[in-house]
């Protein structure tokens, strides 16, 4: 990524964008008071230098899929060919490196009630130990704060994000699979543009776009390096939460500005967090007089962030040369690794 700083200018749009991924440019311009062209370019600057992505994908929940929260240790040789070739399948949908590239943890998406594919993970020689756990439920309403604080209520009421029905199951056509393929990689792909990469026409992807945006069935995100919010310390937190106070905790954790995500897991530690802190030291005062003080918790796990090779979609570019050798559950060299459920 280009070394680029953000305005107050900046921020706003990105807030808006993080609303409706696909809200018009004309839109955010009248909400900003500023002209379509001083939008259009912002945006083309911050998405030309790596610092801005707007992806979509499809709602898990809404899907019936279930998520298996999957930690990898590994070598450190190995970490960022492993993490290519996990974030180059497409049942992946979060990649990153902790604790200087010694361990991997990523977000499989698995249709029905399946289970993780383990087996062709223990068998990558760069990968020493594998362990899975079942995300429950997601414990957070609203996206990070950070990056959602710059627009006034007037302003966000301008932005105008479209109804959702009721949260009920939604049957998957070809169509819809091939528009996820495309939106994931670019989530703002003109109409014109999205019928002739998918084969069917503009009329169909408007109407079935809406459709589906209607349902609640589409997630758009829109991925950026928290350190150019002024947030340079990524952390992952497994926190062991007595069971009675897990929502408790939850809901007041998930009123700080420090947390972007919290989950309910399966196994031992059965909350995770991904905390954003300014740097090293306001990142231990969280931990230890936030974080510490809170009735219920018990136990904490930390692990730093290194890097991010998969945030929301499927990742861009080409994909490593490790990834045949972590390509999916017809695998049938499997070879003898420790691996725990």
């Amino acid at each position: 990524m280009e070394s680029v700083m953000l305005d107050t200018l900046d921020q706003r749009m990105l807030h808006a964008l993080q609303i409706d991924g696909r809200v018009p440019f004309s839109r955010i311009a009248a909400v900003l008071d500023v002209s379509d062209r001083t939008v259009a370019r912002r945006f083309g600057r911050l998405r030309a230098a790596g610092a801005l992505r707007v992806s979509a994908v499809p709602h898990s929940h809404l899907a019936a899929d279930t998520q298996w929260l999957v930690r990898l240790r590994v070598h450190p040789r190995a970490a960022t060919g492993v993490a290519r070739a996990l974030a180059a399948r497409h049942d992946t949908a979060w990649v990153t490196e902790l604790s200087g590239g010694t361990e991997i943890v990523c977000l499989f998406r698995v249709p029905g009630n399946g289970a993780a594919p383990l087996a062709m993970l223990s068998a990558h020689p760069g990968i020493v130990e594998v362990t899975a756990q079942r995300l429950l439920r997601h414990l957070m309403d609203h996206r990070w704060r950070g990056r959602m604080s710059a627009l006034t209520e007037q302003q966000l009421a301008g932005i105008h994000p479209p109804d959702t029905a009721t949260p009920d199951p939604v049957r998957l056509t070809d169509l819809d699979r091939r528009l996820f393929r495309t939106l994931s990689t670019d989530g703002r792909t003109a109409y014109a543009d999205l019928a002739r990469q998918v084969d069917w026409s503009e009329s169909a992807v408007r109407r079935r776009l809406t459709e589906l945006r209607g349902a609640g069935m589409l997630l758009f995100d829109v991925e950026v390096e928290p350190a150019l919010f002024g947030f340079s310390a990524q952390c992952l937190l497994w926190l062991s939460v007595t069971p009675s106070r897990l929502n408790t905790v939850a809901a007041s954790l998930a009123t700080d500005t420090e947390t972007a995500y919290l989950g309910a897991t399966t196994g031992r530690h059965n909350l995770l967090a991904v905390t954003l802190s300014r740097d090293a030291g306001t990142l231990y005062s969280y931990l230890s007089e936030r974080i510490g003080a809170l009735p219920g918790v018990e136990q904490v796990e930390t692990a730093p962030i290194t890097a991010y090779t998969k945030r929301f979609a499927p990742a861009t570019g080409e994909p490593s040369e490790l990834t045949g050798a972590v390509r999916g559950p017809g695998d049938e060299n499997v070879a003898s690794r420790r691996v725990k459920r």
